[in-house]
């Protein structure tokens, strides 16, 4: 039997409160895995930025990165390691860079999904460059902006094609809103998209490997509220069909770790924000869900590494396009969809891992989470986002909500 370490590295940013957690429960499951004869062991490390090598070996085996989607040199370096040594990342950094918010709602209505109807739009403005001039003045076209509304139906949502964190959102009701809206949207390439409107629930899922969590979303609450305490009490069928949404979302481009957005109307769900693979990791946004995501990023990083699971560096599409192609009712498609979701994420062998090796996790979370290290967690990333007045009364109330997580998932 040999003795191994498999070493997991953080590539981070701004992020504070979740890499201790991660970090302090590794430490405290003190793991020891055997698997075809050897002896793991996994040592975690903070992801550094400075020149490399494209010949460099990668001392990593696994890297959870939270940087590829703004920050140019460390997707480079991830991308390098990836073709190099064989690195596994989540999330794939080509699929990052390439498939944004507007491709993602072409491919999911390729396959089916009931997106709302969504147009895209002409910048209303321009940045000066060589020859552009000459382009729009032979190539781009006027258009009635009022007949297009009509088109895309009111209420309706204008924002940008490729997202960013609720930047340049706004709701339309009318005519006049939707030219003001135009006309401040400056450089931004915009999507107009129609509103579910009515809804009677808004859902975001997260989805980390094949684990999903549901969760209730309130986009009209102050930020550290609008992820609430509850599930909406979403009846098992349709949970099912969320969670199908979201690894079929999740595998086809490549996704680890992705949120997805959808909306309830007579009991049809509506997905409308779902390229969002760098989602939200905070104890300020997270609260009561916090150590949900801790155990979940722990489960996949360690399967991966344990298990050395090979990063998939292209997309393979087609055998979704072709369920796609069948005349098969949507639902049912869906469920292939899902099926090729749970054999690419390889999901019965990772809940055959966490059965076997990772059986003390939830108590040993469960325990941290009772702690003055985690409570000290909580406050540093408060202390960073809120002025000093309100450090106490925030930390307090995100700790609170995790405390009543403990009383519910008591194990």
């Amino acid at each position: 039997m040999a003795d191994v370490r498999r070493v997991i590295g953080l590539s981070l940013g701004a992020d504070l409160c979740w890499p201790i957690c991660y970090e302090e429960v590794l430490d405290r499951l003190d793991l020891n895995v055997e698997i075809e004869g050897d002896s793991i062991r996994f040592d975690v490390e903070r992801v550094t930025i400075e020149p490399f090598y494209l010949r460099q070996p990668v001392r990593y085996d696994v890297v959870i990165d939270r940087l590829t989607h703004w920050y140019g040199t460390s997707r480079e370096w991830i991308k390098k390691a990836i073709l190099m040594d064989g690195l596994y990342v989540f999330n794939n950094p080509w699929s990052i860079q390439s498939n944004e918010k507007h491709t993602s709602y072409c491919a999911m209505m390729r396959l089916g999904m009931p997106i709302p109807t969504t147009w895209m739009v002409p910048p209303k403005s321009y940045d000066s460059r060589a020859d552009l001039d000459i382009t729009l003045e032979r190539y781009a076209r006027m258009f009635d902006l009022a007949e297009l509304g009509e088109k895309v139906g009111y209420p309706m949502y204008i924002k940008p094609y490729d997202g960013g964190g609720w930047a340049g959102v706004s709701r339309i009701g009318t005519a006049d809103d939707l030219q003001r809206l135009y006309d401040e949207s400056g450089t931004y390439l915009m999507h107009l998209q129609q509103a579910v409107d009515p809804h009677d629930l808004f859902i975001r899922c997260v989805g980390l490997g094949p684990q999903v969590r549901v969760v209730r979303y309130d986009p009209g609450a102050a930020l550290h509220d609008r992820y609430t305490t509850d599930d909406g009490a979403v009846p098992d069928d349709q949970r099912q069909h969320l969670v199908d949404t979201t690894l079929t979302i999740n595998s086809f481009f490549g996704w680890d770790f992705n949120s997805c957005e959808a909306l309830r109307q007579d009991d049809a769900w509506f997905p409308i924000d779902f390229a969002n693979p760098c989602p939200d990791s905070q104890v300020t946004s997270l609260h009561y869900h916090f150590p949900w995501l801790i155990a979940a990023n722990l489960r996949w990083s360690l399967f991966c590494a344990a298990t050395r699971r090979p990063m998939r560096p292209n997309l393979d599409w087609q055998p979704y396009f072709d369920i796609a192609d069948t005349d098969a009712p949507y639902e049912e498609k869906l469920k292939g969809y899902a099926a090729i979701a749970r054999d690419r994420l390889q999901t019965d062998a990772f809940e055959a891992f966490c059965a076997e090796h990772l059986s003390h996790l939830d108590q040993v979370l469960w325990d941290f989470f009772g702690t003055d290290t985690a409570h000290d967690a909580v406050r540093l990333k408060v202390g960073a986002m809120y002025p000093d007045h309100e450090v106490d009364e925030y930390t307090e109330k995100f700790w609170s909500r995790i405390q009543q997580w403990r009383q519910d998932s008591a194990p």
